[in-house]
């Protein structure tokens, strides 16, 4: 991704005081090191932040409809309100429920959604073209997206479902287990109870995908081309929270409809749109906000982790493979 003339002079010691992490390797990293610090930085992301994400799922389901309305329903209030409310009634644990299915969902799905982004981006570019144009990005971002989902499509279903799950009483549970979970929904649902809502999943991350990695590519671009900040650290950090903010709001809405039509029983919704429009009639508008700001600060926060650990683990695998030769 470096520009001719973009790279500050690693030589003078000046410029060294200030480096922050690793610098830019001689050689780039290739495609298969970056598959595998992509689902790696994935998977730190997701460690940092997975709670995060239990108490959006929690926010968005409630105030689904319901029909017999259990008396002893809680209500979460705002994301710190949730997450109290959770350590509180089902214990610490809870909040992490469903991170073996959501690790296994980043390496399958992160992996090939920004690992291979460069390698796609790069068939879309026409030959002998200087830097890639916006239309390529958008593509490449969407193709990758669309191609992770459908992979790991059955990973989301799993982890929606344990997060979603609130522990009952006397200790029932939905499912035992991971391997459990997959089993009984391929049982009790077909095999495509587990590629249930893949249609709009396969939209969100399209849509997530271009939100996230065009943007952190093309502020990061800016900064290098205008030369305010060094492919670093803080560059790198400025890039994906601006790319987390854009992200939650395109993926927002979609988001919102992915989420309940996942977690709906058997015949709740027809189907997606169906999904959308009760959505839209009993909330308005603001109803596809749901939870934008618990969205913002996992987004926001899962793209500055993964996005620094990303480029940070792509050098080390980089910088390793230049020791070996």
């Amino acid at each position: 991704m470096q520009h001719p003339g973009s790279t500050p002079f690693p030589s003078s010691p000046h410029h060294h005081a200030t480096m922050v992490g690793l610098k830019p390797p001689e050689v780039p990293p290739t495609a298969t090191m970056k598959f595998f610090s992509a689902g790696t930085a994935a998977c730190i992301a997701d460690l940092c932040t997975f709670p995060l994400d239990t108490a959006k799922v929690r926010l968005q389901i409630q105030g689904e409809v319901r029909i017999p309305r259990s008396s002893s329903t809680v209500e979460y209030r705002g994301v710190l309100g949730t997450l109290s409310t959770m350590v509180r009634t089902e214990g610490p644990r809870s909040l992490y429920s469903g991170l073996v299915a959501g690790l296994q969902r980043q390496m399958s799905f992160a992996s090939i959604r920004i690992g291979l982004y460069d390698s796609v981006k790069q068939l879309y570019t026409p030959k002998g073209a200087e830097s890639t144009g916006l239309t390529a990005r958008v593509l490449a971002g969407c193709t990758t997206g669309a191609v992770a989902v459908t992979c790991a499509q059955p990973t989301d279903v799993v982890k929606v479902r344990f997060q979603a799950n609130v522990a009952l009483p006397d200790g029932a549970r939905r499912y035992n287990g991971t391997v459990d979970a997959y089993r009984t929904i391929a049982r009790e649902e077909g095999v495509r109870g587990l590629w249930r809502g893949a249609l709009p999943n396969i939209a969100r991350n399209a849509i997530v995908n271009c939100g996230e990695l065009v943007t952190y590519d093309l502020i990061k671009d800016a900064l290098l081309r205008a030369q305010l900040m060094t492919d670093n650290l803080p560059c790198h950090f400025v890039a994906a929270f601006g790319a987390g903010f854009c992200a939650t709001v395109v993926a927002s809405p979609v988001d919102v409809v992915k989420t309940r039509y996942m977690n709906a029983g058997p015949g709740q919704y027809r189907n997606v749109l169906s999904c959308f429009l009760g959505l839209l009639m009993q909330d308005g508008l603001a109803g596809f906000y749901k939870g934008f700001v618990p969205s913002f600060l996992r987004l926001g926060s899962w793209n500055v982790v993964m996005f620094i650990s990303y480029e940070q683990l792509q050098r080390v695998a980089a910088l390793a493979r230049a020791a070996q030769s």
